[in-house]
């Protein structure tokens, strides 16, 4: 799957994408609000999304993004801003009249109808003919691996089936633009981590615009081209999934997606170290563009720290010494909590496999971490 990059700001992305800069947007939300009262769910949000691109809104519960998924879909009405799709602004446009299908978490099959039924719904509203009906929902069916469950009803299948046909339903009617809101919710983990290939499968098929509201990162981070992390209404960061965990653009959003250690000091006088730390000072890889002494934070994911019960050679940048307090087994790996000697605590994940005979770090042991400069990312907010 092809992976935009993006130019962002806290509420706004321009959206120019790196080898494709003549992409015109499908989808532009410009200066987006809405108020529930005094509070606004959707706070002066303006967004690009290109054709055929996978996106995702990420954030916590209350963050604003299912408003905005039902705002784009003709459910709520906008406070102020415009919903332009393929040029032509919607926000005063009924649902029913909109290019646009929105998938529910719950699905909302029919119980009573069965499959075929319950695809072709929408069809017999719309009035088309019966051959032409009985055409799309073949197509559709088989699209989805259902064509042998046409006959069944919602009570005969599985959780997979019935998210497969809710699926079918929404893309029969052949819309620009697919809503998802937390599809996957109520599938256990194993059959949730299978339908999200097969969402993606299906997604580079017919060569749509989705877009996938969701709470869960490894979701996001594995389905969508880019990702938009929102808080308070308002768009944080705006990325592949790639650069959002790698290169963060502020804290919030560094440790709202994965684990990350921070670490506070001052810029120093040569823009290639932080002084003041709680492991003194830590070289980075990159000028940073910051004037010296400037309060920042040096952000460094766990993966990307090595434990050693041996002390680093002396003079070592970016080292520091720790008791282990926590361990937790993952499996493929094991993610260590070692208090430091200013009292707070930093996470290491390591691998499991190929520790050749050497013993496992357990609680209460000494031990040394240490990262290189290009495994640290500064941040200035």
């Amino acid at each position: 799957m092809q992976k935009f990059t993006s130019k962002h700001a806290e509420t706004s992305c321009g959206d120019e994408r790196s080898g494709d800069t003549a992409a015109r947007p499908l989808l532009r939300i410009e200066g987006l609000s809405k108020r529930f009262g005094s509070v606004a769910a959707v706070d002066r949000l303006s967004l690009d999304i290109y054709p055929g691109e996978f996106f995702a809104l990420l954030g916590p519960s209350g963050c604003g993004k299912t408003t905005l998924l039902r705002l784009i879909a003709g459910f709520e009405r906008p406070t102020a801003g415009r919903i332009l799709l393929d040029g032509v602004d919607i926000a005063s446009v009924p649902p029913y009249r909109r290019p646009v299908n929105m998938m529910f978490q719950s699905y909302a099959l029919f119980p009573h109808l069965s499959v075929e039924a319950n695809v072709a719904f929408g069809l017999k509203q719309e009035g088309l003919p019966r051959r032409e009906i009985a055409g799309r929902v073949a197509d559709i069916l088989a699209m989805v691996k259902l064509g042998d469950y046409a006959a069944r009803k919602p009570h005969q299948l599985s959780g997979g089936q019935r998210q497969r046909v809710a699926l079918a339903r929404s893309l029969v009617k052949r819309p620009r633009v697919l809503l998802l809101d937390e599809p996957l919710a109520a599938l256990d983990k194993k059959l949730r981590d299978a339908t999200r290939f097969e969402l993606m499968e299906l997604q580079r098929q017919i060569k749509l615009t989705f877009i996938i509201v969701t709470h869960d990162q490894s979701e996001a981070m594995m389905v969508a081209d880019r990702i938009g992390v929102m808080d308070q209404g308002r768009l944080m960061q705006v990325a592949a999934p790639a650069e959002i965990y790698q290169r963060p653009n502020s804290r919030w959003v560094a440790d709202f997606v994965g684990d990350i250690n921070f670490f506070q000091g001052r810029v120093g006088d040569d823009h290639m170290t932080v002084e003041g730390t709680a492991a003194g000072r830590l070289r980075v890889a990159a000028p940073i563009e910051a004037e010296a002494r400037t309060p920042v934070w040096v952000a460094v994911r766990p993966e990307r720290m090595l434990l050693s019960r041996q002390e680093p050679a002396s003079g070592l940048d970016n080292s520091l010494g720790g008791t282990i307090v926590e361990t937790g087994y993952l499996g493929e790996l094991s993610i260590y909590r070692i208090r430091v000697a200013d009292g707070s605590a930093v996470k290491a994940a390591v691998v499991n496999a190929g520790r050749g005979g050497e013993p496992v770090p357990a609680q209460g042991d000494h031990v040394w971490l240490s990262f290189p400069p290009e495994a640290a990312t500064v941040l200035t907010r």
